[in-house]
């Protein structure tokens, strides 16, 4: 099947691509910067938008910068750059983007055009959300900022307007006494995750300062969970802050079991029924998060 009709335009400047996009006929304007996710849905006629607006010439959407101890990644910079040049200071993302999709896909894909189609399965929205991302939108009434958390309302939805462009997300550099965890199960490499978890935790002398853990693959929106608490429990009923990881993961299995129920609300499919899912949940929350913390004692 072939795409429905549309016009086709590729301005230089940004204010010229929010015009673009507000002027689109009855709102049908679209943003397309790598297309991996956005191309497939319009040769299957799921989306039918008057107007493309291609943001890849827009010279300051392609920069990715370090400034105030974060990564800024422009909605035009491809996922691959940000693989290979960004890995040591946002370590979560160099776990996560091998798994999206494969190389050739990462190479034209964007990590902003992940965040902004919003798939419940995809890894990017999930990281983001583990890590306390910062999203940048911008429109008709200027820049606003939007935290990971709140950025995500639904499957495929966000809070972006239709005139609004996602045009950065900024993710914090990571401190010596963080540690972090990620890991999905999909049928093959490169499909979208049955379950995943992206997990980070920042640790001092053993104690559990932060243990956020996102589950992806399992709702209609990536679900984060604070599990702080479960993970200082676990660490203190084995009495030795730096117990082996499979005799921490043994110990956060009971919570991890809870949270799962709490998360996977998903009706399941044919790849994976909503119990397959929590089991997939428990089992990687627990591994991730005992993982992440030893990792988080590396620093100490």
């Amino acid at each position: 099947m072939k795409a429905a009709p549309f016009a086709y335009v590729r301005p230089t400047r940004l204010q010229d691509a929010v015009t673009e996009l507000g002027s689109a006929q009855h709102g049908g304007g679209k943003v397309i910067a790598g297309g991996q996710s956005l191309v497939p849905v319009l040769a299957m006629r799921l989306g039918r938008p008057s107007t493309l607006v291609d943001i890849t010439r827009v010279e300051e959407l392609t920069h990715m910068t370090v400034d105030d101890q974060c990564l800024r990644v422009a909605a035009a910079v491809r996922q691959r750059r940000v693989q290979r040049e960004a890995s040591q200071l946002v370590p979560l993302l160099g776990l996560a983007l091998p798994w999206v999709g494969h190389r050739e896909i990462r190479s034209r894909g964007t990590v902003c055009g992940s965040l902004a189609h919003a798939d419940p399965s995809a890894e990017m929205p999930a990281v983001a959300m583990s890590l306390n991302a910062t999203v940048e939108v911008t429109g008709p009434n200027g820049r606003r900022q939007v935290s990971a958390a709140d950025f995500f309302t639904g499957a495929m939805a966000t809070v972006t307007e239709p005139t609004e462009i996602v045009t950065s997300v900024s993710f914090p550099i990571a401190s010596s006494d963080e540690g972090y965890g990620f890991a999905e199960i999909a049928r093959r490499h490169g499909d979208y995750a049955i379950a995943g978890v992206a997990a980070r935790v920042r640790s001092t002398s053993g104690a559990v300062v932060e243990a956020p853990i996102t589950s992806f693959g399992v709702s209609d929106k990536p679900q984060l969970r604070d599990m702080s608490g479960a993970l200082q429990r676990a660490v203190d009923s084995l009495g030795d802050p730096a117990a082996p990881t499979s005799e921490i993961t043994n110990a956060l299995e009971e919570p991890a079991h809870a949270m799962a129920e709490d998360v996977v609300t998903t009706a399941g499919d044919s790849h994976g029924s909503t119990a397959y899912r929590k089991r997939l949940v428990r089992v990687l929350a627990a591994r991730e998060l005992a993982r992440a913390y030893r990792s988080s004692l590396k620093g100490a």
